[in-house]
């Protein structure tokens, strides 16, 4: 054995063979590991992954040559070399390929025929409400909840000791019930889930079920002993909540209807709200307390939460259509507040100090927003619609108004989310088109539909 013999054993022995043969010379320096940033091109990668403006190509015609350009020229960059969001290694010369400019592939891809629709729908914000109707005898009462507008397309509202229907399909009113007896009027009112029934709360203690197609009374239902000041349904379960500071759950179904009573707040209960998932009961009361209840737990005293960040009397309770553990109150002339709740950890998300009495809030199906009623104030919001973005809680457009001196005391909204009705002290129902039009699917677009739409990328 030789002894170029034995140098190459030892070097074999502890070097791979490999790289004791002639190196491949790539055209860039790298690592197998480590990026190499001189041969990324950031500002395009940047572009490519965040570029969300774009429209989204609706059902594209692509033929077999316009993918074959877009396969060959995917992954250069504007100069037309090799492109990659993360180098690491450069590319040997003997295998690197011929590349075209995208300038080339954008001039090709003129002569495909692409069917694009520009299908997005621009919002505008109205300054003037679609419709007013007259509410003579609209009861100027922060405590109570007289309006709802339900599933079937038909808005009830008190209107002194008279319960209407509007039905908005055909713009026509009907009276539904009437209370003869002096003194006592409506003071809560709203639809079951089906749109069949209407629950009616009245101020002398009375919880009565209506049946809004034939006008009949189905049955009444006992169990307060002071006005009912507001009402809400989840399935067949009805709960009311009273100046007496009882909340009762009544099984609508059954003969003895009373499930559960719970005496918590020190004041009159002014707010009931069930959650959209049905396991969770948000009430506000007089004593400026918020509890979240839990509805396995109603038939105890055992809360979830009890919120205690409010300074005046809590009203207005809107639960968000698309996070189930997220829950909007706003309080009173003393408070101003609109807080944002987290239920399922029991901690206050963001404060909004609006400077006014907050009536109603209502939820943007549609949109990450939040729309809020109020009353008598010293702040910018006194007696006007306010509309939020969330979760910045950033004030959107100019705010509406009844009249200057007209406190807004109902809101509530549509079957299909797109117009929300106010009832002001001015007693009149004034109609908006604010929630509107619904983000279509066509027009998102995520950062991988950019990646591979270098058509309709921002390239620079």
């Amino acid at each position: 054995m030789d002894d170029n013999s034995v140098t190459r054993i030892q070097t074999d022995w502890y070097s791979p063979t490999r790289l004791l043969s002639t190196p491949v010379h790539y055209d860039f320096p790298g690592d197998r590991f480590i990026p190499n940033r001189s041969m990324m091109n950031l500002d395009q990668a940047h572009t490519l992954l965040t570029n969300t403006r774009t429209k989204k190509l609706v059902k594209p015609n692509f033929s077999d040559e316009y993918r074959r350009k877009m396969e060959e020229n995917l992954n250069l960059d504007v100069q037309g070399r090799p492109f990659r969001i993360l180098v690491f290694r450069g590319s040997p010369k003997s295998c690197r390929q011929s590349t075209r400019l995208i300038d080339e592939m954008r001039r090709s891809d003129e002569e495909v025929p692409l069917k694009t629709t520009d299908t997005r729908r621009y919002r505008k914000f109205p300054l003037i409400p679609t419709r007013t109707l007259d509410a003579p005898h609209l009861p100027d009462d922060y405590y109570s909840n007289i309006m709802d507008w339900g599933k079937s397309n038909i808005l009830a509202v008190v209107l002194g000791p008279r319960l209407y229907i509007w039905n908005a399909q055909v713009q026509k009113a009907q009276v539904l019930m009437e209370l003869m007896r002096e003194r006592d009027n409506p003071t809560s009112v709203t639809w079951s889930d089906d749109g069949k029934t209407v629950a009616v709360g009245c101020n002398s203690s009375k919880l009565q079920l209506w049946d809004a197609e034939t006008s009949k009374l189905v049955r009444g239902l006992q169990g307060h002993q002071s006005r009912v000041g507001c009402v809400a349904w989840k399935g067949h379960i009805l709960t009311s909540g009273s100046k007496d500071r009882a909340i009762i759950n009544h099984d609508v179904r059954a003969g003895n209807s009373l499930v559960s009573q719970s005496r918590v707040h020190r004041g009159e209960v002014c707010g009931v709200k069930w959650s959209f998932t049905g396991n969770a009961l948000a009430t506000g009361g007089n004593d400026n307390l918020v509890y979240i209840w839990d509805i396995s737990k109603m038939s105890s005293r055992h809360y979830m939460h009890r919120f205690n960040e409010h300074h005046a009397a809590v009203k207005a309770l809107a639960w968000c259509p698309y996070n189930g553990d997220v829950l909007a109150s706003g309080g009173g002339i003393d408070d101003g507040c609109l807080k944002i709740w987290n239920t399922r950890k029991g901690t206050c998300i963001s404060t909004n100090k609006t400077g006014a009495q907050i009536c109603g809030l209502q939820w943007n199906r549609h949109h990450k927003e939040i729309l809020s009623g109020h009353g008598f104030g010293r702040g910018e919001s006194h007696c006007q619609l306010c509309l939020w973005s969330y979760p910045s809680m950033a004030r959107i457009g100019e705010p509406l108004r009844h009249t200057s001196s007209s406190r807004i005391l109902h809101l509530s909204q549509s079957p299909d989310g797109l117009t929300v009705v106010s009832a002001g002290a001015d007693e009149t129902l004034r109609f908006w088109e604010i929630f509107g039009p619904p983000q279509e699917s066509s027009v998102k677009i995520t950062n991988l539909d950019n990646l591979l739409s270098l058509k309709a990328s921002a390239v620079r």
